[in-house]
């Protein structure tokens, strides 16, 4: 999870949705992947656990190979050590770069600092005080719970779809690569609020179709797609509360919400302990908190386009104009030239992401935890499933001889 918000950091709002979709897709996929094979072949759990830990071992060349934070340099006051490291940055990418810019660059940060200092006033009980933000919180709880919740029990259900529980992890897990792929083209197009909705509700309605089909090929094919779906929708939350949530408590709230969905994840394996009595009813349960969630964010104004909120008024304000049915991808977009021109717009436009307003904005949303510790959850949860697997295994070989 460090290395990936370091990398994120070093990204410009250009890359971002790419670098932190495909980082997932890539390499989070191809490790889920291999890990039920590993436990099928080495059929012992201390062994499976060695395996799978020896490779953190090359974390200790780490300082040697990848560069300090800049960011986080700045937020300590270390400003000079940050500019020697973009010094260099500059040097391998064969760059000349005007003493200016990083003059301006050492004006902002101690700007960014007073700023800082000013905010350690807040906290998220604010969030709370306020009617539209204290809505807008309480959704993103009750959605991000509703992921989490549906994420862990499809990773926990797999042993109850009628199939080879080492075959069918694989294939569950794999779905994680073109579920980051299709987000990562149309994340930025279509904004987060439909798609949000979509993926929740497509999860939903597949999970149900699942009970409707004998158990086995057909309702695993299913459950699976559900499992794609909401793959999708939990990579969206990830980013949507950090756009939502105004600057000053941005970094609280989204600790919050995430500390809420593990929460959820408790009941997960209580949700996935309902196939003795039916073998439906996980799926059911799973598809009704889908459907749920993905309309519940039908409620949350849309992110794409708009410079975020910065302050508790501005959050309080966010997206008061917008529409239930409106799409980023058939707003008209309108320039800077023109601001003049539509200030009598009784609907609030969509502004150029690249302003400066929205690209600091942004700057300032990825290194604030929002991404805290998702990746370390989802592995957690691989491995319990895996090792679970892997203990099925030791039983059966057990039961054989």
């Amino acid at each position: 999870m460090i290395s990936r918000t370091v990398l994120l950091e070093y990204v410009g709002p250009k890359w971002r949705t790419f670098v932190a979709n495909m980082s997932i897709a890539l390499f989070f996929t191809t490790a889920s992947c291999a890990l039920p094979w590993i436990a099928y072949y080495l059929a012992n759990w201390k062994l499976f656990a060695i395996v799978t830990s020896a490779p953190l071992a090359l974390a200790i060349f780490t300082p040697l190979l990848v560069p300090e934070s800049a960011r986080w340099l700045v937020s300590q006051g270390k400003v000079d050590k940050a500019i020697k490291i973009l010094k260099k940055f500059e040097k391998i990418n064969k760059k000349t770069i005007d003493p200016k810019v990083y003059q301006d660059f050492s004006d902002s940060c101690v700007r960014l600092q007073e700023e800082e200092a000013a905010n350690n006033n807040y906290s998220v009980l604010d969030l709370f005080k306020t009617p539209r933000l204290r809505n807008i919180t309480i959704l993103l709880i009750l959605i991000w719970m509703a992921i989490s919740l549906v994420f862990d029990g499809h990773v926990r259900n797999v042993g109850s779809l009628g199939l080879d529980l080492f075959f069918t992890f694989t294939v569950a897990a794999a779905t994680e690569l073109p579920a980051d792929t299709f987000l990562t083209l149309t994340l930025d197009r279509y904004g987060r609020r439909w798609l949000a909705c979509g993926t929740m509700v497509a999860s939903g309605v597949f999970s149900l179709l699942a009970t409707t089909v004998p158990v086995g090929a057909f309702s695993a094919t299913l459950a699976i797609l559900g499992r794609f779906s909401v793959n999708i929708s939990y990579n969206i939350g990830l980013q949507y509360a950090a756009e939502l949530l105004p600057t000053v408590v941005r970094a609280q709230g989204v600790a919050f919400i995430h500390i809420m969905g593990y929460v959820a994840s408790i009941v997960a394996p209580f949700v996935v302990y309902l196939s003795h009595v039916s073998p439906s009813l996980p799926l059911i349960v799973l598809g009704i908190l889908g459907i749920i969630g993905g309309l519940l964010s039908l409620m949350l104004p849309e992110t794409l386009g708009h410079d975020l909120p910065q302050t508790l008024v501005d959050g309080e304000e966010f997206g008061r104009g917008q529409k239930i049915w409106d799409f980023p991808c058939l707003a008209k977009k309108i320039n800077d030239d023109d601001d003049d021109r539509v200030d009598d717009l009784p609907v609030e436009r969509f502004t150029r992401a690249t302003s400066k307003t929205s690209v600091g904005a942004s700057l300032r949303a990825s290194t604030r935890g929002e991404l805290r510790s998702s990746m370390l959850n989802r592995s957690i949860r691989s491995r319990i499933s895996v090792r679970s697997l892997q203990q099925q295994r030791q039983d059966q070989m057990s039961a054989c001889v």
